[in-house]
């Protein structure tokens, strides 16, 4: 242990220090936004958008009376700044609040969308025609009411099944960079969304402030969880709706022994097959392949009917009586 390491094995150790780092890749992690929240909380904000998605195509058809395919791009965490640095300038943004949470969000049109939707709201073909790069005017702002009023009653509907978010319009901006919600370095959950009329194509983008959307984790959370509770009675009552006019398919089987095929091809006139059963005894019924009911086939005018004399116990209920008979006398 007194041996001293000459100057080529110091080397040879470093050396192998840096070899492992360079193999080893290296995750940022930005300490001044630590109001990130969970990937699982960003997928399941990735799913409750297709579902706004899906509404906002009928929704925008019929108002627009126009057919129009709306697709989900991406949803990712990015700093306000980044956030904003991706929208055009000028463009169509507005506040938005998040009632009864704290905060702010943002819901901006990208100008090519904006005035061919403008175009058709006042009679046009809304067809593509040379990009327009201007401020939309006061009288343009009151005929997007309509539009941003149906985008937000729909994404009202998709936030209900985690939790009840009135959002509301609270100021207009066209210039990104003049729109002081949040810190330039404060997190935002960013969604982008693809309308494409026709041949125009135009991007949506909502942002709403991760330290928001942190806050209801736990509504996140009871979401998935409803799922494994047991149905209510009106569910119960729904789904026995639905299966009423379902088909099933019923028969009468009387069962016995087995034979073989070279036995049966051997059968000829005057040959005696003997069964395991009595002439009173009980048919069964099958519903759907499944035992259910017992009796006997009688005659129904012209046809054949089955009288159900008894109804045979399912897994479930002969379970139950077992373990009613198992407890002890009280």
């Amino acid at each position: 242990m007194s041996r001293q390491l000459s100057q080529q094995e110091i080397d040879a150790v470093f050396q192998n220090i840096q070899d492992r780092k360079r193999d080893k890749p290296l995750a940022k992690f930005d300490f001044r936004r630590p109001d990130r929240i969970p990937k699982s909380q960003v997928r399941a904000i990735h799913l409750l958008h297709d579902t706004f998605v899906r509404n906002l195509v009928s929704s925008l058809s019929a108002y627009l009376r126009s057919y129009l395919t709306v697709n989900l791009v991406s949803v990712e965490q990015l700093s306000y700044s980044e956030f904003l640095d991706g929208l055009p300038s000028p463009t169509c943004m507005v506040s938005l609040g998040l009632r009864p949470y704290d905060g702010n969000g943002v819901l901006e049109l990208n100008p090519s969308l904006v005035f061919p939707i403008l175009e058709m709201l006042l009679g046009g073909s809304g067809k593509s025609t040379a990009p327009i790069q201007r401020d939309i005017t006061e009288i343009e702002q009151k005929l997007l009411d309509g539009i941003f009023r149906i985008i937000l009653n729909d994404l009202r509907e998709a936030w209900k099944g985690v939790t009840s978010i009135e959002f509301t319009i609270e100021a207009m901006e066209t210039e990104p960079q003049l729109l002081h919600l949040l810190a330039p370095n404060e997190a935002v959950v960013a969604i982008a969304v693809e309308v494409r009329i026709g041949e125009t194509v135009g991007m949506m983008n909502i942002a709403m402030p991760s330290i928001v959307i942190k806050m209801m984790r736990q509504k996140f959370d009871q979401q998935w969880s409803v799922r494994k509770t047991h149905a209510s009675e009106a569910e119960q009552a729904r789904v026995l709706r639905v299966l009423r006019e379902a088909a099933l398919t019923v028969e009468a089987q009387l069962e016995g022994p087995t034979l073989a095929v070279e036995d049966l091809l051997s059968l000829s006139e005057g040959r005696l097959l003997t069964f395991d059963y009595g002439v009173d005894h009980p048919v069964e019924l099958l519903v759907n392949g499944a035992r259910r009911f017992t009796g006997h086939v009688v005659a129904a005018g012209r046809k054949r009917g089955f009288a159900i004399e008894a109804v045979r116990p399912t897994p479930h209920s002969a379970r139950n009586r077992g373990d009613a008979a198992a407890e002890p006398p009280s």
